[in-house]
């Protein structure tokens, strides 16, 4: 079954959107009137697709999309009646996949979701897996192995292992670390790194002892 995230505070149209994708049998579907009860289903599930209304009470749909590219590479259609050209743009901008301007067809929604289901399958099958002895990173969907067994991983956890396991064996110091996964220009201190790396090891249990300190230096991954 296809997981689905469809967000709507129009409750006619979050109703005909979600029985569209019901009647078709093979999307299992999650439905969130407000953009707090999307963000508690984003942080809680892991969804393969998901259409987002940007105007909503609380969060909006812009806040429910960055959060989810923080997590996943799922496609993500905003469905909105916010037509402009700036909205679009930063809607790509934040890593929408499609963006639909109400009024719209249910048959093309569907059709467009499709679309994207297939091209992300098609890319999955040709995913580079990132390695480092037991454990394996794969970047298109955003998942982590160690020993065999899935690993769940806060987002920053998982930018962290990705830059460590990017550069296998390299000494990474604390602030080319705080560039790469913060961002040029954050206003952090090595504490953040430290604190992070720290939760990172333990989200490993026992393969968390690849990442080693280097004093004086920063840390690598063996």
């Amino acid at each position: 079954m296809v997981r689905i995230l469809i967000v709507e505070d129009n409750e006619e149209l979050l109703a005909l959107v979600a029985g569209y994708f019901k009647n078709k049998g093979s999307f299992d579907v999650f439905t969130a009137a407000d953009g707090t009860a999307a963000l508690r289903l984003v942080d809680e599930k892991d969804f393969d697709i998901a259409i987002l209304d940007i105007m909503l009470p609380g969060p909006n749909g812009f806040e429910i999309c960055k959060a989810l590219r923080n997590k996943s590479r799922c496609p993500i259609v905003f469905l909105t009646a916010l037509g402009n050209e700036d909205n679009i743009l930063k809607g790509y901008e934040i890593g929408a996949d499609e963006y639909m301007v109400k009024p719209f067809s249910p048959k093309v929604l569907y059709a467009k979701c499709l679309a994207l289901l297939g091209r992300t399958e098609a890319e999955l099958t040709k995913e580079v897996v990132i390695e480092c002895g037991d454990i394996k990173l794969y970047p298109l969907r955003m998942d982590v192995e160690a020993g065999g067994q899935k690993i769940k991983l806060a987002p920053k956890e998982y930018f962290l292992l990705k830059a460590l396991m990017e550069n296998k064996g390299i000494v990474l110091d604390r602030d080319r670390l705080l560039d790469m996964v913060w961002g040029v220009g954050f206003d952090g201190t090595d504490r953040t790194v430290d604190s992070h790396i720290k939760k990172l090891r333990k989200s490993l249990g026992s393969y968390g002892n690849a990442i080693k300190t280097v004093i004086g230096g920063g840390y690598k991954i063996v």
